[in-house]
């Protein structure tokens, strides 16, 4: 077969800009690769991407001020413990590998040890990758939740675009109060991601398996625990001399 990047006329995007490239080179940003001798079209690799990535515009994707210039070679990372470093930092040297595989991390320890700042650097490295991302804080990402209920609309197409970005950073697991309500949102979101083979990053000030489940429920620490690495942190509170999280 002879295939060709210039895609026919039909399954040309409106929407193409003459500055993005397939990153594996083979469509013409249009998401399909032409078949020049049986005048056909098919998926190119690149397509998923695209389409996760339209549906995560209107998610939270932005890394926040304090960790834009982070890095795993300068302070406050070379403070954090050596060998959880440098787990996250062969993870996110094979980002491409471990987001296409719905692997993630989950960072476990005391306030202020710098696991907000590690999973940060992951984000930042699936963004640099051209990947999907969204980041939330779960009392952030419940209260859109509730808006959402407020406005009386179905919160479907939140959980649709949640399930189809390529990373989704939830920080601060477990510190909302728990109800029926919260472990039932939590567990929609995480099992919707664990029947789709998504990557996540979870962040939790608690390391106790009992009380994690009683906080989350054992159903969602269960679909977590086979999706994410756990990287458990230690120590004080860094806070009160370094800027981490």
């Amino acid at each position: 077969m002879s295939y060709s990047s210039a895609s026919p006329a039909w399954a040309q995007r409106s929407d193409s800009r003459s500055d993005e490239r397939c990153p594996y080179d083979l469509c013409d940003v249009s998401g399909f690769v032409y078949d020049t001798e049986t005048n056909t079209a098919f998926d190119c690799r690149c397509r998923a991407q695209r389409v996760a990535r339209a549906k995560a515009r209107t998610l939270s994707a932005v890394i926040p001020r304090r960790y834009r210039d982070v890095s795993f070679d300068r302070p406050p990372v070379l403070d954090i413990a050596p060998n959880i470093v440098a787990a996250t930092r062969r993870f996110a040297d094979r980002i491409d590998q471990h987001l296409d595989a719905g692997r993630g991390l989950w960072f476990m320890g005391p306030v202020g040890t710098g696991k907000t700042t590690l999973a940060m650097l992951v984000a930042k490295a699936a963004l640099a990758a051209g990947r999907s991302v969204a980041i939330y804080s779960l009392p952030r990402l419940l209260n859109e939740i509730r808006d959402i209920h407020r406005a009386e609309r179905s919160h479907l197409n939140l959980l649709d675009r949640l399930t189809a970005v390529d990373l989704l950073h939830i920080d601060d697991v477990g510190a909302e109060r728990t109800t029926d309500w919260v472990l039932e949102e939590l567990y929609s979101i995480v099992n919707a991601r664990y029947e789709d083979q998504r990557s996540m990053l979870i962040t939790t000030n608690i390391e106790d398996h009992a009380a994690l489940c009683e906080q989350i429920s054992e159903r969602t620490v269960s679909r977590l625990t086979e999706m994410c690495e756990q990287l458990p942190l230690a120590g004080e509170d860094r806070r009160t001399v370094l800027p981490l999280t």
